[in-house]
């Protein structure tokens, strides 16, 4: 059986998710080496690469909770797993899990959205360079919304594989 976690949909989201974590692994670390080059070789620290790092630091920290989302990596506690013997139980243990982690992410986006909004508003502005602070406040918003679609591309996978399996293997 084809998963949706497999359509054309979900792997362009997260090829560009992929791509957007790739520059920003390459971007934090060239700014830190160019912080410590100009810092401790040429003795002409640049004021603001600090805050500047602060920002795709933190889109880096949202996108990479929503790979391990999408590649199905995140942390977990798998300890009823070991006990759980039929694989039908199983499969239901594993959907009970990722629905509660759908409702909860559903939870956590209201949240969210009421923080972008206030961050649109307010319109704060970063101490030094005064960047808005909201484009890095923004990424708490886009990657949770990121993190419960792929947490929805997988309940909906466990759903399926639940049905495939034969009552009589429970």
């Amino acid at each position: 059986m084809k998963r949706l976690s497999d359509s054309g949909l979900v792997r362009a989201i997260g090829g560009i998710q992929d791509k957007i974590i790739l520059a920003l692994l390459i971007l934090i670390p060239a700014l830190i080496t160019i912080q410590v080059l100009l810092r401790y070789v040429f003795q002409a620290p640049l004021m603001g690469i600090e805050e500047i790092l602060l920002f795709p630091a933190v889109w880096l920290y949202f996108l990479g909770g929503s790979a391990a989302s999408k590649e199905r990596t995140h942390i977990d506690c798998g300890v009823l797993v070991l006990y759980i013997k039929k694989e039908r139980s199983l499969a239901l243990f594993r959907l009970v899990r990722i629905a509660l982690s759908f409702l909860i992410g559903l939870w956590t986006i209201y949240y969210a959205f009421w923080f972008f909004r206030y961050s649109l508003t307010k319109w704060k502005l970063s101490d030094l360079l005064y960047i808005p602070m909201f484009f890095g406040e923004s990424a708490i918003l886009i990657g949770l919304v990121l993190m419960v679609f792929f947490t929805f591309v997988e309940l909906l996978d466990r759903i399926a594989e639940y049905r495939d399996i034969p009552a009589r293997k429970a």
